[in-house]
């Protein structure tokens, strides 16, 4: 135990996940302070929460909303920062102890990677800085001693069965869930899914982006990739149950046949404040399961036809190199265009699989091939679509 202050920046403070990040933050009791912040468009939320918080620094990296935001309530001991590079320069701070990866997407690469650089802790919800850069940013939190403790439910729980037993005793793990809005749905109910019905999650309020991935079952794909590199394993060693309830987050069986479960209401706080506190447990604000009540727990095994993302994630697990990044870049643009009516709901998987299996794979990319590759794919995406 200690009583040093842990400082910590949030990266994508403005999100579901930043937000939630800050109330676990607040109720810390003061072991915990929030000392730099960071959102892209929402500048109004983002100075709301300067105001509240009363960091040291802030990032806007919208150079557009930033400019056209007053900041005049800005507390005076608030350093304001702009552009797309300061969110990099907030992780790499050396007065920060712990970095938030919250920034939605591949934009959250490039801070993650400055944060690795300087040998940090990263609390890590921005899975796709790991199903982009894979093996180049493990290999970089290994050579600077750097942590990665997951904040995604499936991968926090993971991480927290693991520790029952060693890494060649792992048979495989079980990554769970939800099923979705329309894991009942039949090819024609699908063909007629709207945005409202994709972003009407049954069981976690998260962004827009999130919540898509979501229905189309592809935010399992990408946790798959996730957990091949941050845990290093096998593809083999990956799978999927479908759990309606949210209930169990995921599983670790080991090669006896134990299996390790880790079980808690569908609460984000609770894997943020785990990624903000280990190896210690606290006291939280998270919702707490009450079993003086009756509760099912049901498990299915997911349907591969009906949500062909999982295929590709498996299959991408497996390969490597720059097929992570292609199939990550291809679905953020995809899912851009579901939103904003421009492709339908049924499009999106077989647009990411058509673009994966016609790039030039690359089995060791660099980091500037990398990001290159994953512009690549956004640019095909409308190529396909039109």
């Amino acid at each position: 135990m200690t009583d040093r202050v842990t400082n910590v920046a949030v990266l994508g403070s403005t999100g579901s996940i930043g937000c939630s990040t800050l109330e676990v933050i607040a109720a810390s009791g003061g072991t915990l302070r929030a000392v730099a912040l960071s959102a892209h468009g929402n500048t109004e939320r983002l100075l709301q929460q300067a105001r509240a918080v009363r960091p040291r620094r802030i990032v806007a990296t919208d150079l557009a909303a930033a400019e056209r935001q007053d900041w005049s309530a800005l507390p005076a001991e608030t350093e304001l920062l702009t552009g797309p590079g300061s969110a990099a320069q907030l992780a790499a701070d050396p007065g920060v102890d712990i970095v938030v990866s919250a920034i939605v997407g591949s934009a959250g690469l490039r801070s993650t990677w400055a944060a690795l650089e300087t040998g940090k802790t990263i609390a890590l919800a921005n899975k796709e800085s790991l199903v982009v850069g894979g093996p180049l940013v493990t290999k970089l939190a290994r050579r600077n001693g750097a942590k990665i403790i997951p904040v995604d439910s499936e991968h926090s729980a993971v991480f927290q069965a693991l520790q029952a037993g060693r890494h060649e005793e792992v048979r495989r793990v079980v990554l769970t869930a939800s099923g979705g809005p329309f894991r009942t749905f039949t090819p024609e109910q699908l063909a007629k899914v709207t945005v409202a019905d994709a972003l009407a999650h049954p069981t976690w309020a998260m962004g827009p982006k999130i919540t898509v991935d979501s229905a189309t079952l592809m935010n399992k794909a990408l946790e798959i990739i996730e957990a091949r590199w941050l845990f290093d394993l096998s593809a083999d060693q990956i799978s999927v149950v479908i759990h309606p309830q949210s209930i169990v987050h995921s599983m670790v069986e080991y090669r006896d046949g134990s299996v390790i479960a880790q079980l808690s209401p569908p609460d984000m706080k609770l894997p943020i404040q785990y990624a903000l506190t280990w190896p210690r447990r606290c006291e939280g604000t998270a919702a707490k399961l009450d079993w003086s009540r009756s509760m099912e727990l049901r498990f299915e095994p997911p349907d591969f036809e009906r949500f062909g993302a999982l295929k590709l994630g498996l299959e991408v697990a497996a390969a490597g190199g720059t097929a992570g990044t292609v199939l990550n870049g291809a679905n953020e643009a995809a899912v851009a265009m579901f939103l904003d009516g421009k492709l339908s709901f049924r499009e999106i998987v077989p647009v990411c699989r058509n673009i994966l299996h016609n790039h030039n794979f690359d089995p060791n990319p660099s980091l500037e091939q990398v990001l290159e590759v994953d512009r690549w794919a956004r640019r095909e995406v409308l190529r396909w679509s039109t």
